[in-house]
């Protein structure tokens, strides 16, 4: 089978073995072929899936310890979640995400299955779950960080930390949720989007 050159870019940028390559390629092609018919991500970024999507998504394995529990809320069609999954399943990550829209969640359950991710996936509202006591929350593009904040507080142990992927307003939505946040941040530039960033954040307490 020929490799396509955008899953080849994807493993020179972030090197995956070619077995995990391969699931993430499969992934990759259910999502094309589910995307004719339910809404998954936007139309316009399916061009650039692999960088857009994967590669994005992917980028946050490297500050996720073995055998954490991780909780990605607000999933939509699996980013990050599922492509942490993937790429960390050799190293026992418990991986659980969250999704109330049940359209969304069947696709990812077909992409569980498939790919063999070993994820968890409830279909529901994050404020409607008991606390899934998580290590590290996980989230891309939900809502505001303050929001954001707020959901990881349900789901996360005092000892644990989150992971945010945010866009070029990153800056602002920082200084906004220090309103009422007391928050230890962590930044780490994104290797996708040349203004967005990766927000690590600990000991988040509300004032």
């Amino acid at each position: 089978m020929t490799v396509p050159a955008n899953a080849l870019a994807f493993q020179k940028e972030f090197p995956v073995t070619d077995e995990v390559l391969a699931k993430l390629q499969t992934y990759a092609d259910l999502l094309v072929k589910w995307q004719a018919k339910i809404n998954l991500v936007g139309p316009d970024t399916i061009p650039n899936l692999w960088s857009r999507h994967i590669l994005d998504s992917a980028q946050l394995a490297p500050l996720i310890q073995p055998a954490a529990r991780v909780v990605d809320i607000g999933s939509g069609a699996g980013f990050p979640g599922l492509v942490l999954a993937i790429v960390l399943k050799e190293q026992g990550i418990d991986l659980h995400v969250v999704e109330s829209d049940q359209r969304k969640c069947a696709f990812m359950r077909e992409v569980n299955r498939v790919c063999e991710a070993g994820a968890t996936i409830h279909t529901a509202r994050i404020e409607a779950l008991d606390s899934l006591q998580a290590d590290i929350i996980t989230s891309r593009a939900l809502a505001s960080l303050d929001k954001l904040l707020e959901f990881a507080d349900i789901h996360r142990l005092s000892t644990g930390k989150s992971l945010f992927l945010k866009g070029k307003r990153w800056r602002e939505e920082l200084t906004q949720a220090q309103k009422s946040w007391k928050i230890e941040v962590t930044e780490h530039p994104s290797c996708t989007e040349l203004a967005g960033c990766i927000l690590e954040l600990k000991n988040a307490t509300k004032l």
